[in-house]
């Protein structure tokens, strides 16, 4: 009971386990400037992210007023720059141009964005452009279940060998009769799974991503390799087929019914060990806890994470493949000796799991309050709801079913209900960790939070979609903001009024800042014009892509501390 105590009150306390969820590519650099007016026509478009850039994967049109394509060529990267794609352009009249772009994160994760420029020195005013959906995540049903099963049956796989080389071995020389064969079948059958479900979700993944069918093989064969992620996953693939080949080797020369382990079986069950701890770190790999800093805490962290999931997940589904497996005679004695033994495991597992969740939360997390505000947050907490039902159930196991198993060699009476009680509450476990397996496949698919929100504070208004117009009081002003049309990647025009008694304040100052909460996307600055006493406006496409955006308006009113008011906005598409 005081262990379970301890579980809950960690779990309560962590923002629980967001297992392996990475940021998505920023476009950190555009050239020519988003938003701004070039005098001389741009021989190209230059986009810069925050990761390298696989170029085949990769989406740039360019476009003019009347719709009309000015670029070249197809997008390229630039020498040395890998991170940097390059879009060749036509010699352009002077106008308004709008840049569309498309490009897979290394984690596979789709992310699109728009912006536009001018050519001038006379552009005249900017056009409405018509903008593709800015909308595409990596969280189709397809790739939720594919990804979801390609983590299920990792897990099990490992889970199930651990069990079987290491807990539940000393049974067989214990109880008389016991055989670990079940154990290892369903390992085998596991492993065959992931084998089959990691390359069909490399393949869909990788027709999403370069927009073809998943049956058009003969054209997706050749470049699922190309991206960071396909690379990766087909690395998880070969080395799981070794981890494969070194645990069979292990089950073959092991003779569980030995007290000590020879030389040979022991070199054989550590190389089984390391393959498996190697397969664990490719996932890391295929995604940004590779790539993200530190780097040196978050990949072993990652690593720790699925480790410790892995272990639990999978000795829960071999715990009642043994239960149903092992004969009835026999059976509370083979359970009182594999259940204590995978409890104390199990528990040093959990334990690691939400360390870890811990530690990936601080990495992701800018604010607490991000945990209800975002969609990744909102996904997060029915993974924390899920795995406490899981833990409540785990400690009734640890009160009651492990106790009464211990204690059924001086009162027998209590073996066979005890029995039946563990295995109705392992397999509840194990449909809670499946389900919060799955809820970890869809946060996998969705970007972190923006490190902006932890800039973003004493929000007065929540506004969007839709125009704007928002009167909000600072002490003895008003302040009225306007945002029209509020849609993202075309012309918007920002008004704030200042008043006092009704009255224009004159000569105060107004300057704006525009952060993607979404994702990482930076900053963008702009400093009000005066069209009118006490009334600043500023026209230009500032909301770049389909989100939630703060608006943070910077008023300084001569003599007076600068204020500022913050709104959180919602731009359409």
């Amino acid at each position: 009971m005081r262990r379970a105590c301890v579980l809950a009150a960690a779990v309560a306390t962590a923002l629980a386990v967001p297992a392996g969820a990475w940021a998505h590519a920023a476009l950190l650099k555009t050239v020519p400037v988003a938003s701004r007016t070039v005098n001389k026509p741009p021989p190209e478009v230059r986009l810069t992210y925050s990761e390298p850039i696989e170029p085949r994967f990769a989406i740039v049109s360019v476009t003019d007023a009347a719709g009309q394509q000015v670029s070249s060529g197809s997008p390229h990267t630039a020498p040395g720059e890998p991170q940097t794609l390059v879009t060749p352009l036509r010699k352009v009249p002077e106008g308004w141009y709008l840049v569309f772009w498309r490009v897979i994160s290394a984690d596979g994760h789709p992310v699109r964005g728009a912006f536009t420029f001018a050519v001038g020195p006379n552009p005249g005013p900017p056009p409405q452009f018509r903008v593709p959906s800015l909308s595409e995540t990596a969280h189709t049903p397809q790739l939720l279940i594919a990804r979801w099963l390609t983590f299920l049956s990792l897990f099990a796989a490992i889970g199930l060998f651990v069990l079987r080389a290491v807990i539940a071995r000393p049974v067989a020389r214990r109880v008389s009769g016991t055989s670990l064969r079940p154990l290892s079948v369903a390992f085998f059958v596991a492993l065959a799974a992931a084998l089959v479900v990691i390359p069909v979700y490399v393949v869909l993944a990788t027709a999403q991503f370069s927009l073809r069918s998943a049956f058009d093989l003969g054209s997706i064969l050749p470049v699922a390799n190309a991206s960071s992620f396909g690379h990766d996953y087909l690395q998880l693939e070969l080395v799981l087929a070794l981890f494969g080949v070194a645990a069979a080797i292990a089950l073959v020369l092991d003779r569980p019914e030995r007290p000590q382990r020879s030389v040979v079986e022991l070199l054989s069950l550590w190389a089984a060990l390391a393959a498996a701890a190697s397969t664990l770190v490719m996932p890391g790999l295929a995604g940004h806890a590779g790539q993200r800093s530190p780097r040196g805490l978050a990949l072993p962290l990652d690593w720790l994470h699925l480790a410790a999931g892995a272990i639990w997940l999978g000795g829960l589904i071999g715990i009642v493949v043994f239960w149903l497996n092992v004969r009835r005679e026999g059976r509370v004695a083979a359970l009182s000796v594999v259940v204590p033994r995978f409890s104390n495991v199990a528990f040093v597992s959990v334990l690691a799991l939400i360390g870890s969740g811990i530690g990936q939360s601080l990495l992701e997390l800018p604010t607490l309050g991000s945990l209800w505000q975002t969609n990744y947050g909102k996904a997060l907490l029915v993974k924390i709801i899920l795995l406490f039902a899981a833990l409540a159930l785990a400690a009734v196991n640890l009160a009651r079913t492990k106790p009464r198993l211990e204690a059924a060699g001086v009162r027998p009476s209590d073996g066979p209900g005890a029995a039946l009680l563990l295995r109705r509450l392992v397999q509840g476990e194990i449909l809670f960790v499946v389900g919060a397996l799955f809820a970890a496949a869809v946060l996998t698919s969705l970007p972190p939070p923006a490190s902006a929100l932890a800039r973003v504070k004493n929000i007065a208004a929540r506004v969007g979609p839709g125009a704007v117009s928002k009167v909000i009081q600072k002490g003895p002003y008003k302040i009225r903001v306007q945002v029209s049309p509020n849609r993202a990647a075309v012309n918007n025009t920002f008004t704030v009024t200042v008043t006092k008694n009704a009255q224009p304040v004159r000569g105060a100052e107004v300057v704006t800042q525009f952060d993607m909460l979404d994702m990482e996307m930076g900053t963008q600055t702009y400093r009000f014009r005066q069209t009118h006493p006490g009334s600043f406006a500023k026209s230009a496409p500032a909301l770049v892509m389909v989100g939630h955006w703060a608006l943070q308006f910077q008023v300084t009113i001569p003599g007076q501390q600068p204020f500022v008011v913050t709104l959180l906005d919602k731009a359409s598409g």
